[in-house]
């Protein structure tokens, strides 16, 4: 796609890697059948190769409008467009880029710029955020159904193993995992330690940046990259570890990008792409291990239970990971049921929920629709948004698989 840059943008490190997405495009169209925001609303705007376009007009000089930033926000940003592109179009790096400059150029205001503002200063608080989930807990019944929906149920978490094994990894807690489910941190854990791999999670680390990055904030988002940066540094830079673990998917791709995020940065590129070098989700790293699961599986007898799997987009699109989960999943005794249209999202998105309920509430429906209807009595993920997002769907339990994984080993010995 030829394109002629805006004096404002030409010359910058954005304009110059705006410009390289842009030339890869043939807007052949792929990636529209792909698209779920496109397969609901029908336009073409609403569609990647749409959006491109928009951007397109926006860094040549063209004045942006708040319809503009309407079909920018609507992208769910699921890259399933990505995974779908002949021609290794980035598409997500593009709209970054395109959002911060439409979000300069059209200002929020009133209700929707507060709303932004509260999610990107509460959210990425754990403490706060769990104070909140704690207080939600307490009148849970009396709150509306919306409310509701957004305060799970607490799972207990179990134990922790204490380190003990010379393999050690660090887990990213995260902002809202810790608070809606501890028990998904606690169960990689111990399906670690039964591998031979301690797993701890170090203080000062909180928010991956996801949650202010997706909200106009990338400068905020960059400070938790530097903070999570340095509170795991002493430990890498002394050889202490040798990954950093994500359990949840949305967090992985936000991690994997710090080299990304931080690049012209002096003082963390170096960190941030070492970093990102080191992070694993929790899939590859279990599969690594695969003999020493299947040996420990084998030992205990495994019922047979259909299960149906939502692969999170952060997973398969994000960070290109397919087959592992599932290949564990079978491993220890279930049988994945068909799902249709696996490729598309449940409209959880990190915040797309909140910001965009009718869009994502539609998603969810066929989602779930498309994952039942296999017979399955159970749902596996993993992604903390995806699992909570779903559940306020459906009466059938939704679980991290991690959690299903370390049912099936039982306790340590």
């Amino acid at each position: 796609m030829q394109t002629q840059l805006a004096d404002f943008i030409r010359d910058t490190p954005e304009g110059r890697e705006a410009e390289e997405i842009l030339r890869k495009c043939v807007h052949c169209g792929f990636c529209t059948a792909t698209c779920p925001t496109y397969q609901l609303l029908g336009d073409e705007l609403d569609g990647p190769r749409g959006r491109i376009y928009l951007i397109k007009q926006v860094l040549e000089g063209a004045a942006p409008t708040e319809k503009t930033r309407l079909h920018l926000d609507r992208c769910l940003t699921c890259r399933s467009c990505e995974s779908t592109c002949p021609s290794g179009v980035h598409y997500s790096r593009l709209l970054d880029i395109g959002r911060a400059v439409v979000a300069e150029r059209v200002p929020r205001h009133g209700g929707e710029a507060l709303v932004r503002r509260t999610l990107r200063e509460f959210v990425p608080r754990p403490k706060l955020f769990g104070l909140a989930m704690g207080a939600g807990r307490a009148v849970r019944g009396l709150l509306p159904k919306s409310l509701q929906d957004k305060v799970p149920t607490l799972r207990p978490a179990g134990t922790w193993p204490a380190p003990r094994h010379a393999r050690r990894v660090i887990a990213l807690a995260g902002c809202a995992q810790p608070a809606m489910a501890p028990s998904i941190n606690a169960a990689a854990a111990r399906v670690l330690d039964a591998l031979g791999i301690s797993m701890v999670e170090l203080p000062g680390a909180g928010c991956c940046g996801a949650v202010r990055f997706h909200l106009d904030d990338a400068e905020g988002a960059r400070a938790d990259a530097r903070r999570n940066i340095d509170a795991w540094w002493p430990d890498i830079e002394a050889g202490r570890i040798e990954a950093i673990v994500m359990t949840a998917s949305g967090c992985g791709v936000q991690v994997r990008d710090y080299g990304h995020l931080l690049q012209h940065d002096p003082v963390y590129a170096e960190r941030a792409r070492r970093v990102s070098e080191l992070t694993r989700d929790i899939a590859e790293l279990v599969l690594a291990e695969g003999d020493a699961l299947r040996a420990r599986l084998g030992a205990r007898a495994q019922p047979r239970e259909p299960l149906a799997w939502h692969a999170p987009c952060t997973l398969q699109h994000g960070q290109r990971i397919r087959g592992t989960v599932e290949s564990l999943l079978t491993a220890a005794g279930y049988e994945l049921t068909p799902v249709r249209d696996a490729h598309l999202c449940c409209g959880s998105a990190g915040t797309y929920s909140i910001l965009q309920p009718e869009l994502s509430g539609r998603l969810r429906a066929n989602k779930l629709d498309a994952l039942l209807e296999g017979g399955a009595a159970r749902i596996a993920s993993a992604n903390i948004g995806c699992i909570t997002h779903l559940q306020a769907g459906t009466d059938k339990p939704v679980l991290h698989w991690i959690e299903l994984i370390d049912s099936r080993l039982g306790p340590a010995s």
